[in-house]
């Protein structure tokens, strides 16, 4: 681990949960609409600590942690931005309470950094070697992820639609893999099926997205925008900190220490930036609405803004360069966010596929990491494997706090890798012993 990944992440940790212990910026979706109720004097501290606590721990735990373990090198953002929140809703809100988020954010973004890389290295002296198999949980999601356009296309604009852009999607791949090498001098060019074919679906999702009328004259988002004009002047009156913030998560994206989302955290893993950039670039669409909406709402931004300054980060391979470009990228969206609500009601289509994009996402995300937790899980041990992930899974559906479904793969591969360890040391398990 580099002086400057440390320095990033020690940075990245201070700053977010300063963020959230002033109330500029939180992560959690769920948090920013309660963080004016607070602000405003009608929730005490307690509470909101412990609302704070409920709705990030588990996410921590349960969702940012395992994800990060299948890469072995790589945080997922859930993992230190939603720990920052608690830490900032926890801390004093007092110029004492700044001193302490900075600090304890900042010892938790290295201690993330380290602690990963202990784990890992803990779990290869288990006698049961079973991290050569864990990154095989990705490896469905970088051929199913480039069919989530031509869903998103069948989702808003029915079957038909979807289907043509499926078969397209699958044309173009099919296209790309047979004359996808392109000679040039001394070297060759070799393009990404999956790569292309994703962005030929997403182009196709754009643009029946422009070219979608409104039903009805509305100006729904400009007036909300208009109505809270107060709490729009409050996020941007803190532009330089917000600007400074994504310019530290593209950097930290840039220097290979995070990933905005599961998908283009495999991506990455895996060295395809290109597939990476554009998973990172269709979030922060589908994000757009929602983000946009809470932010106007309730005078709170969130430390990656609109997530394009991970697509900033994956695509500059500089984290100097990748931190300016990321500043700039928050900075233009705090001063245009009234401009952008104001898009979102000219082009409804926008708005209505980013609630599907986020749908979508999330959907092809739990089948493709299920098929690989099973994959991975059967490859460790064979059949056990198969019924120890699916009993997983649909035992998870019947708990009374069930962990989020796409988090249930990655999770029972780490649960079983353990137990199969356990089972070696009883002698009730000598295949795949080192």
């Amino acid at each position: 681990m580099s002086a400057l990944q440390l320095i990033l992440a020690a940075s990245l940790g201070g700053l977010a949960a300063v963020l959230a212990n002033r109330g500029v910026a939180v992560f959690n979706d769920a948090l920013r609409p309660i963080m004016p109720e607070y602000m405003e004097g009608r929730m005490d501290k307690k509470s909101l600590a412990a609302t704070s606590f409920a709705l990030c721990f588990g996410l921590v735990i349960g969702f940012g942690i395992p994800f990060s373990l299948t890469t072995k090198t790589m945080l997922l953002v859930h993992s230190i931005l939603l720990g920052t929140d608690v830490i900032g809703t926890w801390s004093p809100r007092s110029k004492t309470g700044i001193i302490v988020s900075a600090v304890i954010g900042a010892l938790y973004g290295i201690g993330l950094v380290i602690g990963l890389q202990a784990v890992v290295d803990l779990f290869k002296l288990f006698p049961v070697d079973f991290l050569s198999n864990l990154g095989k949980v990705g490896d469905p999601i970088v051929a199913a992820f480039a069919v989530f356009p031509a869903v998103v296309v069948a989702y808003q604009y029915g079957m038909v639609k979807g289907g043509i852009t499926l078969g397209i999607t699958l044309v173009v791949m099919q296209i790309i893999r047979v004359y996808g090498r392109i000679p040039i001098q001394d070297a060759t060019i070799a393009l990404s099926a999956e790569g292309m074919g994703l962005l030929v679906g997403m182009i196709i999702l754009i643009g029946l997205a422009i070219i979608q009328k409104p039903e009805e004259k509305t100006d729904s988002t400009a007036q909300v925008a208009a109505l809270f004009s107060d709490r729009i002047q409050r996020i941007q009156k803190n532009i330089i900190i917000l600007a400074v913030m994504g310019g530290l998560v593209a950097a930290s994206t840039s220097a290979g220490i995070l990933a905005g989302d599961p998908v283009s955290l495999q991506l990455l893993a895996e060295g395809k930036r290109f597939e990476a950039a554009i998973a990172a670039f269709a979030r922060g669409i589908g994000f757009i609405p929602l983000v946009a909406t809470t932010a106007i709402a309730t005078g709170v931004y969130g430390p990656v803004g609109l997530t394009f300054v991970f697509t900033v980060g994956i695509l500059i391979g500089n984290p100097f360069l990748a931190f300016l470009a990321g500043a700039v990228t928050i900075a233009l969206e705090v001063l245009l966010i009234t401009i952008i609500a104001k898009g979102l009601d000219r082009f409804p289509g926008i708005r209505d596929c980013g609630n599907q994009i986020r749908t979508v996402m999330s959907r092809v995300l739990e089948v493709s990491l299920l098929v690989g937790a099973m994959i991975a899980a059967n490859a460790m041990a064979p059949v056990i494997g198969f019924l120890f992930v699916t009993g997983i899974y649909l035992i998870n559906l019947k708990a009374k706090k069930p962990l989020v479904n796409m988090a249930v793969g990655p999770v029972s591969v780490i649960f079983l890798g353990i137990l199969l360890n356990i089972l070696h040391i009883l002698q009730l398990f000598p295949i795949a012993a080192k």
